[in-house]
């Protein structure tokens, strides 16, 4: 019995020795503290800067019809066929909802906007405007701009030498109020170079050679309907004759023309036509 309990006791303290190593390795005391992940809310898009408000660009004739524009601003003193005369924010959101970029509701902002902000900075009279041949377009963001916070849009301010031809524009502060200056239509005004439906006719400013130039826009009366091509042919002959009459009482012969609008111009607003004099 003595010699049993002695080899239990050998085994026990067999069994503590070899088995405190493990043991130790397990404790939760020595097992290194598992890192904690971090969620970081990613930073909000910074929406693409709005372009400058004085600018000034080479524009061509193709990119007039482009809703969107990347070009490069140059300097205002040097050649540049357009000039921005106004910037603004867009209304993205129409009874309580989002529209996009491209959708007629922001288009219509546009369309209503700058022709206005045009009147505005050039001056003069409606008919005086409209002898001119200053016009403007405007530029919105893209739609990738767009998804990303844009909600700006410009108006530029061009005018045409030629029909196909961009004017190169003077420094801008002689831009502004330009059509308020005596004799501004000589040389910003409509002219061309035969009497209109002639052979030869071409439109141009009257600061290039010309033989004819438009002295008068006579209104048409009408709608929004396009009153058609017999209608708007005759519709202001008369009053063109008169005019031209009154301007040679004492002549017994005089020339005039007239020229009415075509369907696509009275859809794009203009609903008047021009009574063209000899120079």
């Amino acid at each position: 019995m003595s010699r049993l309990l002695a080899l239990l006791l050998t085994t026990l303290a067999l069994s503590a020795c070899t088995g405190g190593t493990p043991s130790a390795s397990r404790s939760p005391s020595t097992d290194p503290t598992p890192a904690t992940p971090t969620t970081r809310a990613s930073p909000a898009p910074v929406p693409p800067a709005a372009p400058p408000t004085a600018a000034c660009y080479r524009l061509t004739t193709e990119q007039l019809t482009e809703p969107t524009n990347a070009s490069a601003p140059v300097p205002c003193s040097g050649p540049h066929t357009a000039a921005t005369i106004y910037v603004g924010r867009l209304d993205m959101v129409v009874d309580g909802h989002a529209v996009a970029v491209d959708s007629a509701v922001v288009q219509r902002q546009l369309s209503r906007t700058c022709p206005r902000r045009l009147a505005a900075y050039v001056g003069g009279s409606g008919r005086t405007r409209a002898l001119s041949r200053f016009n403007v377009v405007w530029y919105s963001p893209t739609l990738q701009q767009s998804d990303r916070g844009a909600d700006w849009f410009r108006c530029d301010l061009i005018a045409f030498a030629r029909a196909d031809t961009l004017m190169s524009l003077p420094p801008t502060p002689r831009l502004a109020g330009v059509l308020e200056r005596p004799g501004a239509l000589r040389a910003y005004g409509l002219c061309g170079t035969a009497a209109p439906g002639a052979r030869g006719f071409e439109r141009g400013v009257c600061a290039r050679p010309h033989s004819w130039r438009a002295a008068d826009t006579i209104a048409i009366p009408g709608g929004v309907r396009y009153p058609g091509v017999r209608v708007a042919r005759t519709a202001g002959d008369a009053d063109c004759r008169h005019f031209a009459r009154s301007l040679a009482p004492r002549s017994v012969r005089f020339e005039y023309g007239w020229e009415w609008p075509t369907a696509l111009q009275w859809a794009r607003g203009q609903h008047f036509g021009f009574c063209w004099l000899p120079r």
